[in-house]
């Protein structure tokens, strides 16, 4: 049993608790989502199973022959290698025999008759045939063209950020390990790598330990959930779901015991306070009972929410026009005569292929990148804020709260009340201890929390998003979601998260590439959903065809040689159309439902069930609607 165990880990980080005392087992079938608020200590605890920086207390046990891999959010990979040489560059046993064996065979060559050389390549082709090491490039191939690295001889140094990052899982993957170790894998994934990545993953024979933002992805890989919390660490049976289910119970559980505990010191307190005559001289164990109370009496440590209550300018009803827009970046049309109207209150959502344009689309419309031909007109009372996929630059000695400080000491909530930065910091999750922290000292998705904090205090009303669930931990982003649902402005995101879409964008912009943007109404799974109909479609096509010649032959009659519905499917007919409606209608209320409860757990838990039952009754509608019509 190839099992990894953990006893009583502590690590800490200046003055914080990352975790303390945490003790854990990993089998070897495990599939762990690892999740808390940033800065919680999730990538320091992946770290230190790594072996990369040394827990302060505690040990980790593993079998001799145990591997772990480990993707980092930032994957470090040589610039100076191609895509595929970087991949094998890896230090694993299976890329060393490789490497190993390339040198051997080389040395040969050069010299066939010296007899050290040819011992040397005939055990390096042994080690070769023991590990399987031929198909090894055979399979980076085939995961990097999952993950769209189609060029295997580009240079790393030319790759973007989010190539980088599929090139590094590629190599993870490729070693085949008995623990990975993935830190935020699905960040500039677009979904259909996402979807193969999912069904990878539950088909892989070790064990998996993910960090990831992306609830869906949980939802379909996790069977247990870490939860780090205030240094502790709580498990969970189960996927994402489950986990907002069974936290709800917890946090109940143990705010009801310390309630009766609270109860149950105050009633001593009153005893204590009376004259010793009453208590009299026999009570010196309920004495020491009141003592013992009292030192341990504490308040159960809950994650708060993040609190987004701020105001916002006025904004008109002229918001962006785009008209006849053209734009070719190098080689690659980004827009072809493209035309868009902007209103108050739209909710765009901006998906697609990676490196298609949708970046270079919200610099256009915020004036950042020229276009080549067109026009892009913004309205007057337009007040707009831009949250990059890069946070801008903030020197690492400035101090969180001076940093604030350069917009505003004060801001404005919705009800006109005047909010001090030191208050705005608490109520995202910033201790008033860490207000005079170096900005250096933050992890990197409390440098993107305090970044959003900073945007959102100059009260915009159009807000602009790229790919905002990068780096933000998933009560930020449920917190952000719900904020967006009350927003009285315009927001326009890009995103590859396909829960957050669903969330917050009602209207989709998705770039097939070379120019081709296709228009979408609805939810991103509804999207998905037609799409995945219109695949079916195609691909039942040539049945039909060979079913026909069955028919020639003498086979039953096939379901394609239907002319017409019969009553019963007439009468399923009339009314589908309005039944598609309803069911669309209750996922609407539902979705706003679960908006409006982001942070009840149990309450989140029960619509999430039936937001999934009435999905899949949709799913169902829609494809007997595309049956039915082909006979109306």
């Amino acid at each position: 049993m190839q099992t990894l165990r953990a006893e009583d880990l502590t690590r800490n980080y200046g003055e914080k608790t990352l975790f303390n005392q945490v003790s854990f087992l990993i089998g070897e079938t495990d599939r762990i989502g690892l999740i808390g608020t940033n800065g919680s200590g999730k990538t320091s605890l992946l770290n230190t199973l790594a072996g990369i920086d040394p827990q302060d207390s505690g040990q980790i046990d593993t079998p001799n022959d145990y591997r772990i891999s480990y993707l980092k959010q930032i994957p470090e990979l040589d610039d100076q290698l191609s895509v595929l040489d970087a991949v094998f560059a890896g230090a694993q046993p299976v890329f060393a025999t490789i490497r190993a064996y390339e040198q051997a065979l080389a040395d040969f060559g050069a010299q066939p008759n010296d007899e050290a050389a040819l011992n040397r390549y005939t055990q390096a082709e042994a080690k070769m045939n023991q590990e399987d090491a031929w198909l090894a490039e055979s399979n980076v191939k085939t995961i990097l063209s999952q993950l769209h690295i189609t060029d295997l001889h580009q240079p790393v140094a030319t790759l973007s950020g989010g190539q980088r990052k599929r090139v590094g899982l590629a190599q993870v993957l490729i070693q085949a390990p008995d623990l990975l170790l993935l830190d935020e894998p699905t960040n500039h994934l677009d979904f259909d790598s996402i979807d193969w990545l999912q069904k990878y993953l539950a088909s892989y024979r070790g064990a998996v330990l993910v960090v990831t933002h992306d609830r869906y992805f949980l939802d379909a890989v996790a069977t247990r959930i870490f939860e780090l919390s205030f240094g502790q660490l709580y498990e969970y049976e189960g996927n994402y779901q489950a986990f907002v289910a069974q936290k709800a119970d917890r946090v109940a559980h143990e705010l009801d015991a310390d309630r009766k505990q609270t109860q149950l010191y105050k009633k001593e307190l009153a005893w204590m306070r009376t004259s010793p005559q009453a208590r009299g001289t026999k009570q010196q164990a309920r004495v020491n009972h009141f003592n013992e109370l009292k030192d341990n009496l504490h308040t159960a440590q809950t994650d708060d929410d993040v609190d987004i209550n701020l105001g916002q300018q006025r904004l008109g009803k002229k918001v962006i026009n785009v008209e006849h827009a053209n734009l070719v970046l190098g080689q690659h049309q980004i827009l072809n005569d493209f035309n868009l109207l902007i209103q108050a209150r739209d909710r765009i959502g901006i998906t697609g292929k990676n490196g298609a344009g949708k970046t270079s689309l919200l610099n256009v419309l915020a004036h950042r990148l020229p276009l080549d031909s067109g026009t892009v007109t913004i309205g007057e009372t337009v007040k707009l804020a831009y949250y990059t996929q890069q946070t801008e630059p903030i020197p690492g000695d400035k101090r969180v709260i001076n940093y604030l400080n350069e917009v505003a000491e004060t801001v404005r909530d919705v009800d006109g009340n005047e909010i001090s930065t030191t208050n705005l910091l608490e109520q995202f999750l910033f201790p008033r201890f860490m207000h005079g922290t170096l900005i250096r000292k933050l992890s990197g998705g409390e440098k993107r929390r305090l970044y959003l904090l900073k945007l959102l205090m100059s009260q915009p009303n159009v807000l602009f998003l790229d790919e905002p669930t990068n780096d933000l931990d998933i009560g930020t982003l449920t917190v952000l979601e719900d904020y967006l649902s009350h927003f009285a402005g315009t927001v326009i995101t890009v995103s590859h998260d396909r829960y957050f879409l669903d969330k917050v964008a009602d209207q989709l912009l998705i770039f097939d590439g070379h120019g081709q943007i296709e228009r979408f109404n609805g939810r991103f799974t509804d999207y998905l959903v037609r799409q995945q109909a219109q695949v079916q479609t195609k691909q039942s096509a040539p049945s039909t065809a060979i079913h026909t010649d069955h028919r020639e032959s003498g086979a039953p009659s096939p379901v394609s040689e239907k002319h017409k519905l019969t009553y019963k499917e007439q009468q399923e007919w009339d009314g589908i159309e309005a039944k598609i409606d309803e069911l669309e209608q209750q996922k609407t209320t539902i979705n706003q439902a679960m908006t409006e409860n982001g942070s009840d757990y149990g309450k989140l838990a029960e619509l999430q069930h039936q937001f999934e039952t009435v999905d899949a009754d949709l799913t169902t509608a829609m494809e007997r609607w595309e049956y039915l019509s082909q006979f109306v």
